[in-house]
């Protein structure tokens, strides 16, 4: 009995996300990219654009570099 409920339920999960992807413009609109060259941004949005994408990226170096010690360099 609980074989053939979870069986269905699994069928009924597929089904639905097959339904969800197949939908055309189903997805949220995406938010606006901070684009320094954006002819709508000012010169100083342009500029905390380019300081923020700068700063995010060495962020991610540093995460990237802690993380690759802590699973692979110390033993």
């Amino acid at each position: 009995m609980w074989s053939d409920c979870l069986a269905l339920m699994v069928m009924a999960a597929l089904l639905r996300t097959s339904y969800e992807l197949a939908r055309p413009g189903s997805s949220p609109p995406m938010q606006k990219d901070a684009n320094p060259s954006d002819p709508d941004m000012t010169p100083q949005q342009r500029e905390w654009a380019q300081k923020a994408a700068k700063r995010y990226a060495a962020v991610q170096e540093r995460k990237w570099r802690r993380w690759n010690e802590a699973m692979f360099e110390r033993a």
